[in-house]
Parts: structure tokens; sequence; C-alpha cells
């Protein structure tokens, strides 16, 4: 019986952000995209843990008085989001 192969790689939103700080680098994507791909190709299987870059996190936003701790919390979810769905198409 053949031992499978797992990994599990964790990116922090910042990762994807490069030198710029923010948002999504494509050649950063790309990077990341062509590394998966070929543990894949190696018959590796791959779990990948993404974070959302510390966009906002609800504490901070709430200490501000601007934004209620449940919406800046949400809006950090929400980048999350974004970065997963950026490696899943890339």
């Amino acid at each position: 019986m053949q031992e499978r192969k797992r990994v599990l790689v964790k990116f922090s939103g910042e990762a994807l952000a490069g030198e710029n700080g923010f948002g999504i680098e494509n050649s950063i994507l790309k990077f990341i995209a062509s590394e998966i791909k070929e543990l894949i190709k190696n018959q590796i299987e791959v779990g990948i843990v993404i974070g959302g870059g510390n966009i906002i996190r609800g504490v901070s936003a709430a200490k501000g008085g601007l934004i209620k701790r449940t919406s800046g919390d949400h809006m950090g979810m929400l980048a999350t989001v974004i970065n997963a769905i950026a490696i899943q198409e890339a």
C-alpha cells in the first residue's frame, strides 16, 4: 500500500500583497499557484489556509468607534474569502 503524501500550507493575506503592502500582486499569486500545481502534479494532497491580510480587525475598528466590532469582523472574513478565491482561480 502506497503511503499518502499530504501537506498543509498557510499563507497570510499580506504574503499575497508582495512589496505593495496591500492588495494582491499578480506575480506572487502566479508563483504560489505554480508551486501548488507542482505539488499536485507530484501526487501530493494539498490543504491551503489563507488569511485576510489584516485589512481590518473588529476589535480595532470598534475602539475607533466608527464601525461595530461585528461589522469589522465580517469585513476581515470577506477579505479572507477574496484571497481564497484569488488562489482558487490562479
